[in-house]
């Protein structure tokens, strides 16, 4: 296998102090759980953990060197091959910086309020038949993942896609800077993260920093559909030689024209810059459907065909908690889960019940939605919970499972007829869940993630597998 840094460049790129031979690496890790022989270890500190107490671990599971601070050297430059320096994180975003420094490859980053790992996902698996494809894994999109993500890309990467979030106002900026994208999008804007700012506009704010990062005449897309669209390009038009709209309002550059949704899939026509364009998405789901204009929008700016990346989006899957479904059982008496236990805003679980209001159900099966909390809301937390109960009853949604102080506003403005029942978290709802499911159920489970609600998913697929 190719190198992903030489040990010359690796070493110019870091700075600090090498105690012994530092050999070639093939990859980066910051966490010895998925560690790889030859990988670079990064001993990251922390609030809860010290990467440096895991250095040993790591030469163990066969790193190739380790990258720690410079107060620890003393007591692990004979565990292995080690750089010291003064701050890991800082070096670690040093060395993003000379990955994208030598990289020739097309940048596109993608920030929003909802849909940014999906959307990021996508992009990633329909770059990737048209030429070497480097995206973030998982959710790495905060100030270590990042710099991590880069320090991954190979040189030889053709397309590069990066997923950047934010909790508070200025932390988007430098970590555009840091990629220099081509292409940036924001798939929306919506009340998230309510609790560090004051307002939705503000939100809106922190994602146009985006586009602080964005290459001179670069490429913005931008949703039509939401109500912040003209607030954002003024972001965009500072740097942006090009704005891109996306949606299914009048006027938007790639547009829906009609959908045809199935609890399978969904099948488009759009206007794709006045050329009429039809094709099918592997999931269902409205929000999924317009996400992959987004998609393909992305993909005509950075030179990439886009009816290649059309043609590939029927194979495409949700990620893991964020709408993947399983199928327990046979027929009509098999249980189906949609997990969407990762993360929950407001949105997102109007578009999720959504999904459900359209799951097909095994025979004399229900449709069922479990739901804890949503977190980061700060003082409209209540109403917008309480909002959730109209959403619950418009999916159609025989039943309603729901844990969290939060969700009791939900909870008492269901109607009766719709209360399977309630509880202060999800271990006390998890055992009322699986006592209440029956043949051919389909199960919808969403909260964020401090809800852990993923804890009810893993009780119900052992439940219904007989385990």
């Amino acid at each position: 296998m190719k190198p992903i840094w030489t040990s010359d460049r690796l070493i110019a790129a870091l700075g600090g102090t090498d105690s012994g031979a530092i050999p070639d690496i093939s990859g980066v890790s910051i966490d010895t759980r998925t560690l790889q022989p030859g990988d670079l270890f990064v001993a990251l500190t922390g609030d809860s953990r010290d990467g440096h107490a895991f250095v040993r671990a790591a030469f163990d599971k066969g790193a190739a060197a380790a990258l720690i601070n410079v107060a620890h050297h003393a007591e692990l430059q004979n565990t292995g091959p080690v750089i010291a320096v003064e701050d890991t994180l800082d070096s670690l975003q040093s060395l993003g910086i000379a990955a994208r420094e030598r990289s020739s490859a097309r940048i596109c980053a993608v920030t929003g309020s909802v849909g940014k790992t999906g959307t990021k996902d996508a992009l990633r698996t329909v770059l990737a038949l048209q030429g070497e494809a480097h995206a973030s894994v998982a959710s790495y999109n905060n100030h270590f993942g990042v710099p991590l993500t880069l320090a991954r890309m190979p040189e030889t990467t053709r397309y590069g896609v990066f997923e950047i979030g934010m909790n508070h106002a200025g932390e988007i900026t430098p970590l555009s800077k840091m990629v220099r994208p081509h292409v940036a999008l924001v798939t929306t804007v919506e009340a998230v993260h309510l609790e560090f700012f004051k307002s939705v506009a503000g939100i809106a704010d922190a994602k146009g920093e985006i586009f602080a990062g964005l290459e001179q005449g670069g490429t913005a897309v931008l949703n039509l559909d939401n109500p912040h669209f003209d607030r954002l390009v003024g972001y965009a038009k500072e740097r942006a030689g090009r704005i891109v709209s996306f949606g299914a309002a009048e006027g938007a550059d790639v547009r829906l024209v009609t959908l045809a949704l199935d609890p399978e899939h969904s099948t488009l026509e759009i206007d794709y810059l006045g050329k009429r364009m039809r094709y099918e998405y592997g999931s269902p789901g409205r929000h999924l459907a317009l996400n992959s204009l987004a998609v393909l929008a992305c993909v005509g700016a950075l030179g990439a065909d886009v009816d290649a990346a059309a043609g590939a989006f029927s194979a495409i899957k949700p990620p893991p908690g964020r709408g993947q479904k399983f199928r327990i059982g046979a027929g009509d008496d098999a249980i189906t889960i949609i997990d969407e236990s990762y993360n929950a805003n407001p949105a997102s679980m109007r578009a999720a019940l959504a999904v459900l209001g359209a799951a097909a159900t095994g025979k004399n099966g229900r449709r069922i939605a479990i739901l804890g909390d949503m977190l980061e809301l700060g003082p409209a937390a209540p109403t917008l919970h309480a909002e959730i109960a109209e959403a619950i009853e418009a999916s159609g949604a025989d039943l309603a499972f729901l844990c969290g102080p939060l969700m009791k506003n939900a909870w008492d403005a269901l109607p009766v007829r719709i209360r399977g029942a309630y509880a202060g978290d999800s271990a006390a709802l998890e055992s009322q869940v699986t006592r209440a499911l029956t043949s051919g159920d389909t199960l919808m489970i969403k909260g964020s993630l401090g809800s852990r609600m993923g804890r009810i998913v893993e009780a119900v697929k052992k439940q219904s597998a007989g385990t």
